[in-house]
């Protein structure tokens, strides 16, 4: 079987971008490569530039790691940057003639393939899904790692503050972007780092730092790559922000697109389908696929705690990932400096996430005085996963958009510790557990929870007979090799008792 995977960074990136989406697709591609009459070939784009040659192509993969070269690929001078708010309101994102050609190209010149498996459509334009029609035996599948398609901005996540629920067709979209980019100044930057990285030269050594630095200052100023520079940007103006209709009609486009040209839409969670079936993807194309994990090893080799909290006199509450605000890192400060004080001594927490802005460490650092304990590691790794959850007895999820399926709770349920998650998102599906779900933003129903918590009123044994097992990468690819099959592979329902009923 020949799969074609796309994202818009290399899987193998060295500035790690993607998170946790190409370590999905790392595990992805080693496990697909692995079985035996199947080749997975790797595709990315929106990153490397050329001001030298202008003109969209693609390309075997010429700089980076040298792992699996020989099946990743990337198309240069893509006229969609990537990610998604690089080309904020942008109509390329929707339809760019050169860009869809090259792609095109690359799939008549390294294919035929069996599957053409989109894990996203940043970095191209939309209309390169009309690949199926020029190639209708091709199974073409989109997974939703976001939402790319009806939003820009890909979280439905409006200026940084709060869940979007409905953008006034088109009309707060246009002022949802707190920082604004130059596409011209982007694309230089990523030119001059794609040479760099072609002359071996890569992210994270000194020299690339101080090279880029000094070509990039070289481009605007001096000689004749200054001159190149501007006959370029003389040629490429700068994109108009788009009027409101331009993003309702961006937003149809891509849903028209996605209706009439994919066999499946995989969500990754049932609340990620539900939310595409909102938005108008047809019901009939989409299916909920629960991306594998090697952290989905752990769950058979550990066991639930009897009781909560496991030390009787304090609730040890455990966070991941990233201190920022649609992932309620703020929402979560706001809360424990709310609690009070008989609770919050009883709460330790752990903070395993890399170190914040200064004013979210200060109030980090003043919830010493009010809490049991506060421990934080500047960001973790999946080796020291064990060490560091050992003593937590519940993990939190307070995400304040509808965050698909965060790894970092497919992490701690894989390791059989208890998910307090808000309402919002797919994190609530892995129990299914309503009194461990509290309201999205809400400090008091936060509370509410942890006292039910201290109170040992939350029925641990139920909370794991209604879970659902994490996904192993062997059932995942099982999962897949039914879905990549030519035969029709049928819907099933979601689970609509879990979901919040939300008109967006």
């Amino acid at each position: 079987m020949h799969i074609l995977l796309y994202n818009w960074v290399d899987y193998l990136d060295d500035e790690k971008r993607g998170g946790g989406v190409s370590v999905y697709l790392r595990n992805l591609m080693t496990a697909l490569g692995s079985r035996e009459r199947v080749r997975p070939v790797f595709l990315s784009s929106g990153i490397s530039y050329d001001l030298v040659a202008r003109k969209p192509r693609w390309e075997r993969m010429r700089h980076g790691s040298e792992e699996n070269r020989e099946n990743r690929y990337e198309i240069v001078n893509s006229g969609v940057l990537s990610p998604s708010h690089h080309s904020f309101g942008n109509p390329a994102q929707l339809s760019h003639g050169p860009t869809r050609d090259a792609f095109f190209d690359f799939v008549e010149k390294t294919g035929p393939y069996d599957v053409i498996h989109f894990h996203n459509l940043e970095g191209l334009p939309a209309d390169v899904l009309e690949i199926k029609a020029r190639f209708p035996d091709t199974k073409v599948i989109l997974s939703l790692h976001n939402y790319y398609p009806v939003c820009p901005q890909v979280n439905l996540w409006h200026q940084e503050k709060r869940a979007c629920s409905d953008f006034e067709g088109g009309a707060k979209c246009g002022a949802c972007l707190v920082h604004k980019h130059d596409e011209r100044l982007i694309r230089v930057a990523n030119s001059v780092a794609y040479r760099l990285k072609r002359a071996g030269i890569r992210p994270g050594m000194r020299s690339f730092d101080l090279l880029f630095r000094q070509l990039f200052r070289i481009a605007h100023r001096t000689g004749r790559f200054a001159g190149r520079l501007q006959r370029s940007l003389r040629r490429t103006p700068a994109v108009a922000q788009a009027h409101a209709s331009g993003f309702a009609d961006r937003r149809q486009g891509m849903i028209d697109q996605i209706n009439a040209n994919c066999d499946l839409v995989l969500g990754v969670s049932d609340r990620v389908c539900e939310i595409a079936r909102v938005y108008g993807v047809r019901p009939e194309i989409l299916r909920t696929s629960y991306i594998g994990t090697k952290q989905a090893e752990a769950f058979a080799e550990t066991r639930p705690a009897a009781t909560l909290p496991k030390s009787k006199t304090a609730l040890t509450l455990g966070f991941l990932g990233y201190m920022r605000r649609d992932k309620g890192f703020f929402f979560l400060l706001d809360t424990l400096e709310a609690l009070p004080p008989e609770l919050a001594a009883q709460v330790r927490l752990v903070v395993a996430a890399r170190t914040g802005e200064t004013e979210a460490m200060r109030r980090l650092e003043l919830l010493k005085v009010r809490l049991g304990s506060v421990a934080h590691l500047d960001g973790y790794s999946h080796d020291g996963l064990d060490d560091l959850l050992r003593d937590v007895d519940v993990g939190l999820i307070p995400v304040l958009w509808e965050d698909n399926l965060p790894q970092v709770a497919i992490e701690m349920h894989a390791r059989h510790i208890p998910l307090l998650t808000s309402d919002m998102g797919g994190a609530r599906e892995l129990a299914g557990c309503p009194d461990m779900v509290f309201a999205a933003g809400d400090t008091d129903s936060f509370a509410d929870r942890i006292r039910a918590l201290l109170a040992g009123e939350v029925d641990l044994e139920r909370y794991w007979q209604d879970a659902n097992a994490p996904q192993t990468m062997t059932g995942h690819l099982d999962d897949l090799k039914r879905l990549y099959s030519r035969e029709k592979v049928a819907v099933p329902a979601t689970k609509s008792s879990v979901l919040k009923a939300t008109v967006l």
